[in-house]
């Protein structure tokens, strides 16, 4: 079975301001890292868009109809200082959100070994009552919870290896034994949570906070003592992964120094961890990432270790 490249040209029509970091260009980078030869057994997959009732497996409908009602007919909406909205949001998000649930679906019928959904806007830090950090629905706690709902599993966890802390997944898991959310990420930054003190209902929650500048071998040793561990203990049924790559050391909203390398050896040792405990089933969501060469470099080495697996 091939690996999944899930994505939709409409995805490009959420158009925050120029300058915003949150740009479509970031999409058209990572499409076109993976035009080259060595990809062209992916399996290219046109997203679907969520439906209401996927978005409300999270968000109440108060907040999905909130959203939808911000869509401005031109010009720009500004949900706060860092989230803002164009005409095509809505419909990129209904996307972003749908290639996610659209990728779970895929893995666990079998059409495809794992999947990389090549989408935005990203979702880690939209709560279930609020959009916030350039983020409009929580995408991996949605996919998360259709897994349960719609297909009957149990043990679902999410493993975040953006730079920031995705509160937003955190806040949609921490009431459910059920569900695993992992994270490591650069500390003190934006939004200013994830504390190890913070454990979720039943040690649900594992955060691994990072001080800047924290390198390959700080970030290797955070997984190895805390974050697999932990995961391997869960024994999920589905591992979802929040793949922002905004640790890179070029990236412009941190100060972490990781490598292309290091994320191709996380997503490896993520994915030892799913065939041991789930079958291999895998999809991994585009977060963050905003020097558009190392996140066309990291994509590319994140991919390729989905490949192999």
């Amino acid at each position: 079975m091939t690996t999944a490249l899930i994505t939709h040209e409409r995805c490009a029509l959420h158009r925050p301001p120029p300058r915003h970091p949150e740009s479509p260009a970031r999409l058209e980078t990572v499409l076109e890292a993976f035009s080259s030869e060595e990809f062209k057994d992916l399996s290219r997959i046109e997203a679907v868009p969520a439906s209401t009732d996927q978005l409300a497996l999270v968000h109440p409908v108060s907040h999905i109809e909130a959203v939808e009602k911000a869509v401005p007919d031109n010009g720009y909406a500004f949900v706060d200082e860092d989230t803002v909205m164009s005409s095509g949001s809505f419909d990129a998000a209904l996307l972003s959100a749908g290639a996610a649930t659209q990728a779970v679906d895929m893995v666990i019928d079998r059409q495809v070994k794992n999947a990389f959904c090549a989408t935005r806007p990203p979702g880690h830090h939209a709560e279930p009552e609020r959009a916030m950090g350039f983020c409009f629905f929580s995408n991996a706690a949605i996919s998360a919870r259709h897994a349960q709902s719609a297909h009957g599993l149990g043990r679902i966890a999410v493993v975040d290896f953006d730079v920031h802390h995705g509160n937003g997944t955190e806040a949609a898991f921490a009431p459910y034994d059920s569900l695993l959310y992992a994270s490591s990420h650069q500390h003190p930054l934006y939004p200013g949570t994830g504390m190890e003190s913070t454990t979720g209902v039943a040690n649900n929650i594992v955060n691994a906070p990072l001080p800047p500048h924290a390198d390959g071998k700080a970030f290797r040793a955070a997984y190895e003592q805390r974050v697999l561990p932990a995961l391997e203990a869960f024994a999920p049924e589905f591992l979802i992964i929040s793949a922002g790559f905004d640790g890179h050391r070029r990236d412009p909203l941190a100060q972490m120094d990781l490598e292309d390398e290091d994320y191709r050896w996380v997503t490896q040792e993520l994915c030892e961890i799913a065939a041991r405990c789930c079958g291999g089933r895998v999809v991994s969501l585009l977060e963050g990432g905003y020097d558009l060469d190392a996140l066309a470099s990291a994509s590319r080495a994140h991919v390729r270790a989905l490949m192999a697996a």
